[in-house]
């Protein structure tokens, strides 16, 4: 069956640690630009969904499109559903693509598109595995979560703490004994569990680990998990904009 997708792209100009990041500048063009030309052309539509008119102007200089949404709201899945339902149209899935991965890869994006050839899923993300080469500090990162999944490659579970632990393996070889799949955050829903999943309170596991995703499974919705082997690189602070332009340099030798 053929699906409508739309993609929204959540910017908010306030930050902690990097205001302004959807503006700042990256091989002469705003990130903000670089995600949303990342991603036109794979979805039927694509939007920003910001809660400042200074990224909408932005937006509409460079022939995207721009919907304006509350500055009150606690998630980009939140911002994502009143652009969503803002918008209109007749749209099956709603693709969530963070405002601050500018080398979103057009696979990655088709890879959480083609989850929903399964009529199950309710919501797709993505992972990419962790390589027998990587440093275990890496997998015990806190800021980087893991996921474990059935042979169905649904989630069974969204944890800062790695799972599943090993018991009787040393844990230099935790790495070469097991996949583990490290989260990384793109989501796609059907539009109708949108609006469900937004309705609904924080759970108890989402309150304890700090990730939304949990909510969900919480409340019984079936989220399929797509595998990309590209790292991606998100732009948090100014530093990370810095290696940003580096990367991107290497990229156009």
């Amino acid at each position: 069956m053929d699906r409508k997708f739309i993609a929204i792209i959540p910017a908010r100009y306030a930050s902690t640690r990097f205001p302004g990041k959807p503006l700042a500048v990256l091989g002469g063009k705003p990130v903000i630009q670089r995600v949303y030309e990342q991603v036109s052309g794979v979805f039927d539509e694509a939007y920003v969904a910001t809660d400042d008119v200074r990224i909408e102007e932005a937006v509409k200089a460079f022939g995207g499109k721009a919907v304006m949404t509350s500055a009150a709201h606690n998630s980009g899945t939140d911002r994502c559903f009143e652009a969503y339902a803002k918008v209109g149209g007749d749209y099956d899935v709603v693709v969530n693509i963070q405002g601050d991965e500018p080398f979103i890869r057009p696979s990655q994006l088709l890879a959480v598109k083609a989850c929903f050839e399964d009529v199950a899923t309710h919501i797709a993300t993505l992972v990419k595995p962790f390589t027998a080469d990587d440093l275990f500090a890496a997998l015990e990162n806190v800021n980087s979560p893991k996921v474990v999944v059935d042979k169905n490659m649904n989630a069974l579970y969204f944890s800062r703490s790695i799972i599943p632990y090993q018991r009787n393996v040393e844990k230099k070889d935790w790495l070469k004994n097991h996949i583990y799949y490290k989260h990384i955050g793109l989501y796609a829903y059907r539009t109708d569990v949108l609006k469900e999943i937004t309705a609904l309170p924080q759970s108890p596991l989402e309150l304890s680990e700090s990730l939304e995703q949990l909510r969900w499974l919480e409340n019984g919705y079936t989220i399929k998990v797509g595998i990309t082997g590209t790292e991606t690189i998100g732009i948090d602070t100014p530093e990370d904009l810095e290696r940003a332009g580096e990367f991107l340099k290497q990229q156009s030798l």
